[in-house]
């Protein structure tokens, strides 16, 4: 493997099509594509700030990285990433890949990050401004996580999330097959139109949630005051641990919770509206 230490580049493709290269402290400034259509790249305590580096990548690896603003849109259409102990500065990042591995890794401006991309593992990541994260994107795994932006998972499918931080409206609309371990959920709009979504463990937030759901699962979770009128036209089983503000118009299902502040079944209800609605109390 060649190895380049202590060097800076800039410009147009100055490592085009580079393989089998180790980089460390190394400095990609102002310019485009600086390794793109390279293979088996190893890249240590570098710095980007030139758009593009990492297009049409085959196994690479980042490892205690700085992608700098002008880094925007750095790896797209590339096959087997791990990146670790980095900071991701840039927006658009992950776009239509193959295989990501992510650990220790801090967005700042994750905009527009993972879109289209496939077999995504995140360990321990933080994701800030992140605005329509993970859109269309498929088999993700995700340990530990905390988000802060809005339209995260949309349109996403077969997800698995333990230990995350979500502040995000309108998370997985029109989502697939998608299950949430031990996880606080912040946001109003939570899981229009889901299919297959599961909720164990997890504490909801946010006005109007989980309405027009398919096949929707809540397993030992808790709500906040203010996520009322949840479950609108939803197929539903949901057990609920403590009070929950309001429940209007479940289509089909079972709905128990320690407390319903205000059931609402009015001439809306869509057929067959048979939901079952209880208390703890009711069970007794």
């Amino acid at each position: 493997m060649e190895i380049i230490k202590h060097a800076s580049f800039e410009g147009e493709r100055p490592l085009y099509a580079r393989k089998g290269l180790r980089l460390e402290k190394v400095y990609i400034g102002p310019g485009e594509s600086s390794i793109k259509e390279g293979a088996d790249i190893e890249a240590v305590d570098c710095e980007f700030n030139g758009k593009y580096p990492f297009w049409e990548c085959d196994g690479f690896t980042i490892r205690r990285c700085i992608f700098r603003e002008g880094a925007r849109a750095a790896l797209w259409y590339t096959r087997g990433c791990r990146m670790s102990d980095t900071l991701v500065e840039a927006p658009k990042m992950f776009r239509r890949i193959d295989g990501a591995a992510l650990e220790n890794v801090r967005l700042t401006n994750a905009l527009e990050t993972f879109w289209d991309c496939r077999n995504v593992d995140l360990r321990n990541v933080e994701a800030e401004k992140a605005d329509y994260i993970f859109m269309h994107t498929e088999n993700i795994r995700i340990d530990g996580f905390r988000l802060k932006g809005n339209y995260s998972f949309q349109y996403a499918k077969n997800v698995e999330i333990r230990g995350a931080e979500l502040d995000t409206k309108d998370a997985f609309w029109e989502s697939e097959s998608i299950t949430v371990y031990d996880s606080r959920i912040t946001g109003e709009f939570l899981g229009w139109y889901a299919r297959g979504l599961r909720l164990v463990n997890c504490h909801i937030g946010g006005s109007q949630p989980l309405c027009y759901c398919e096949g929707l699962v809540l397993e030992n979770c808790t709500f906040d005051e203010d996520a009322d009128l949840a479950f609108e036209y939803s197929t539903v089983q949901a057990r609920i641990r403590g009070r929950i503000t309001s429940v209007k118009n479940p289509t089909s299902g079972r709905i128990v919770a320690g407390e319903i502040g205000e059931v609402i079944l009015d001439g809306n209800r869509k057929a067959p509206g048979d939901a079952l609605i209880l208390t703890d109390d009711t069970l007794k």
